[in-house]
C-alpha cells in the first residue's frame, strides 16, 4: 500500500497559512486516492532527535567505514530511527512557511538529521553524491508573508524554494511540484491570491 507522508513545518496550528493549504491537498488526495495511507510528521512535537557532538562522532565513525560506539551509538540510532519513518514513505508532502528567507530550523533540523552517508546519500571520490531515495515524489506548499517574486531587495529574497529543491534532488528526488502563496498580506491582494494558491493546491492534490 502508498504511503504518503505529510511532513509539516510550521508551528502555528490553526492559523497557519501553509498547514490551511495541507489540510485542503490532503482532504483532495484522499478523494482520488482512498487506498492511500497517510502519515503525519510534525516537526515541532519534539520527535525529532538532537545530532549534536556523540551524533556527529558517529557519523565520523561511519565515514571512516567504523561503527560508532557508546553514546555515538545511542546518538546515530536515533538518527537512523529518523530516516526510517521518513524512507518508509512513498511520497512526501511538504508544507513550509518562510523564516527569515529560508525554512523553519525545526525542519532544518529534521533533514540534517537525516541527511547521513547510506541513508539519504552515498558518495564516491571521483564520482561524487548519489541520492538513496529514488522513485519518491514529492508535493511542496511554499507560504511566505511578505517576500515574492519581483518585490525588490526590501522585501526578502529567496533562501527557501531553492534549499528545499536541492534537498530533494541532491537525496535522489526528482520529481517535485510545488505551489506557492506569497501574497504580501499587507496588500488587498492577499485574498485573491490565497483563493489561487487553493485552486492550485486542489489541482496538484488531483494529479499528485
Amino acid at each position: 500500500m502508498t504511503t504518503l507522508l505529510h511532513v509539516s513545518a510550521s508551528p502555528r496550528g490553526e492559523a497557519s497559512e501553509s498547514l490551511a493549504l495541507a489540510r485542503l491537498f490532503l482532504e483532495t488526495y484522499a478523494e482520488v486516492h482512498p487506498d492511500v495511507t497517510v502519515e503525519e510528521w510534525d516537526v515541532w512535537d519534539g520527535s525529532v532527535p538532537e545530532f549534536g557532538p556523540a551524533a556527529a562522532a558517529g557519523k565520523m565513525a561511519v565515514f571512516a567505514g567504523e561503527a560508532p560506539t557508546g553514546e555515538s551509538a545511542v546518538a546515530w540510532d536515533a538518527a537512523r530511527a529518523a530516516f526510517d519513518r521518513f524512507a518508509a514513505a512513498d511520497a512526501y508532502l511538504f508544507s513550509v512557511p518562510m523564516w527569515n528567507a529560508g525554512i523553519p530550523y525545526k525542519l532544518k533540523q529534521l533533514l540534517d538529521v537525516i541527511s547521513q552517508p547510506g541513508m539519504v546519500f552515498s558518495f564516491d571520490p571521483v564520482e561524487g553524491y548519489s541520492g538513496l531515495l529514488p522513485g519518491r515524489k514529492a508535493a511542496v506548499l511554499y507560504t511566505s508573508a511578505v517576500y515574492g517574486a519581483g518585490r525588490g531587495p526590501a522585501f526578502g529574497s529567496d533562501f527557501q524554494a531553492p534549499y528545499l529543491r536541492d534537498w530533494l534532488a541532491w537525496a535522489g528526488i526528482r520529481d517535485v511540484r510545488e505551489v506557492f502563496f506569497r501574497p504580501n498580506l499587507a496588500t488587498a491582494h492577499a485574498d485573491a491570491l490565497r483563493e489561487l494558491a487553493r485552486s492550485e493546491t486542489r489541482l496538484l492534490a488531483k494529479t499528485f
